[in-house]
Formats: structure tokens, C-alpha cells, sequence
């Protein structure tokens, strides 16, 4: 499946762009920030299939669909928010225009909330959820789970490191490439 692969990397490109995006000192507005905001956004839809993957292996069953359902509404809140950030650079002359923008958005009752800090990490935990899921099912290594919280937690020391945790995300998902789902959702004989 090939948003295993490129969803990854897409999150990689979206971190060199920030880092390159930095180096004058200032993030944004720019090439840049567009380039990789938009790979990022890409990496975000390419992760519908991967949730809608990992639900199948894991069997579609109560638990498997609050990961899906969970993952995907904090893929949502991420998509919101750097939709966000494209439309304040596409407005803004220059970085110090950014703030007052951001700061109008960030005024808005319930956005703070929803858009920035406690709906987008539901997207690291649906994964997680689900990633868990197929590790005691035996169909990915205990690893493959291991990887994805390590992914979600790299990027907290420094966001210059988000290249290396899409490594992980892809290392994490190399076991998924060679299981495919039977009829019924459930993994099929290899």
C-alpha cells in the first residue's frame, strides 16, 4: 500500500521545509512554509487508507473502530489547524504580520482546544490504539507500536527532529506492507 510509504515521507518533507523554512531565523510566510504545509496536509489525507488499513487488521471491532474514529478526528483537527497556518502565511507580507493573525484565530472560543492542543494528538493516539491492537493480535512486531509512540514523543524535544520521527512512523509501518487484509477484515493467510 502506498501511503505506508508516502504519508511518511510527506511528514519528513514537511520537516526539512520547516527547517529550511528557519534558517533565515523566522518561520514563514513563504515557499517554504507553503511547500511544506502542503506535504503535510497530503501526509494527513494519505492517512485515511492507513487508518481505514489498520482498523481492517485489526479486525474492525469495537476497540478497532474507537482508534479509526479517534485517529481520524485528530487527523481532522491537524488538517484544520495547518490549513490555518496556510491561510495566515497567504495573507501575511512577512513573519510579523503572522502574529496578530494567529493570535485572531487562537481567539476564537474553542479553538485553541480543538484545533491546537487537545483534539490533534488523537491523531498519534488512534494510531497508537490501533498499532497496539495488531501487536497482540501478532500480526505486526511489538516494535511496530513501540516506533509509532516514539514518533508522537520525538517531535516534544524539538520539532527540528520531525524528519527522524517520520523514519520511525515509516519503520513502524514496514511490517503492514507485507499483511494484507482477508475478506472479512481480519489479516489473511500469508
Amino acid at each position: 500500500m502506498r501511503s505506508l510509504v508516502a504519508a511518511p515521507l510527506l511528514f519528513a518533507s514537511y520537516g526539512i521545509a520547516r527547517i529550511i523554512d528557519g534558517l533565515d531565523g523566522s518561520r514563514g510566510p513563504g515557499i517554504a512554509w507553503t511547500i511544506g504545509h502542503l506535504c503535510f496536509l497530503v501526509g494527513l489525507v494519505l492517512c485515511v487508507p492507513v487508518f481505514r488499513r489498520l482498523w481492517a487488521l485489526a479486525g474492525g471491532g469495537a476497540t478497532a473502530t474507537a482508534g479509526y474514529v479517534i485517529g481520524l478526528v485528530g487527523a481532522l483537527s491537524l488538517g484544520v489547524q495547518f490549513v490555518i497556518d496556510l491561510v495566515v502565511g497567504f495573507l501575511s507580507a512577512d513573519h510579523e504580520a503572522m502574529g496578530p493573525r494567529f493570535e485572531a484565530v487562537q481567539a476564537v472560543p474553542g479553538v485553541e482546544p480543538l484545533v491546537y492542543t487537545v483534539v490533534p494528538p488523537l491523531f498519534y493516539v488512534g494510531m497508537l490504539m490501533l498499532m497496539t491492537q495488531l501487536a497482540v493480535r501478532r500480526s505486526v512486531p511489538w516494535w511496530s507500536p513501540a516506533l509509532v509512540l516514539a514518533q508522537a514523543v520525538v517531535p516534544l524535544a524539538s520539532k527540528d527532529l520531525i524528519p527522524l520521527a517520520a523514519a520511525l512512523l515509516l519503520l513502524a509501518f514496514v511490517p503492514l506492507m507485507r499483511v494484507n487484509p482477508g475478506p472479512t477484515g481480519a489479516p489473511a493467510a500469508p
